[in-house]
């Protein structure tokens, strides 16, 4: 396997859709941003592959489509992340105007903090961040200290 990271086990399914193999993880990678690509070690080969995680599933394109060819329906492999784990790190910036505000950041669940940070990562200008931040924090709930002794 090229040079990488992190390697995690995986599991999923042969998926056949439009013509185009895909390859179906059986759990959703979790706890790290979604990653342009990587490499499934599988039945002795290295397939280069697209990942793409979205809400609830995790779908791996073969970058050549004829590495798929010879994967067994249901398979269990490595997939190599070039650039290892990407935790969700929260921006000082929202912490702070979340805690000024008396927000809970913590209310949101792994999607909704997802696409919030990315939301605010995509940001062009500071004023653009700024207004995504009073925007984000503007929609969290008040957090369990401020519900308890409000000002």
């Amino acid at each position: 396997m090229p040079a990488s990271t992190l390697s995690i086990p995986v599991t999923g399914t042969v998926r056949h859709i439009d013509g185009e193999t895909q390859l179906v993880l059986s759990e959703r990678i979790a706890g790290h941003d979604t990653f342009l690509s990587g490499t499934l070690e599988i039945a002795s080969k290295s397939v280069p592959v697209r990942i793409i995680t979205l809400d609830n599933v995790t779908v791996l394109r073969p970058l050549n489509p004829a590495d798929a060819a010879g994967i067994q329906p249901a398979w269990t492999a490595k997939l190599g992340l070039p650039h290892g784990a990407r935790p969700h790190a929260i921006p000082a910036d929202l912490t702070t105007a979340a805690e000024q505000q008396h927000r809970a950041l913590d209310a949101l669940d792994e999607a909704e903090l997802r696409y919030a940070l990315t939301f605010l990562e995509e940001a062009t200008t500071t004023a653009i961040r700024q207004s995504r931040i009073d925007a984000i924090v503007g929609a969290l709930p008040r957090s369990a200290a401020q519900l308890t002794n409000p000002r």
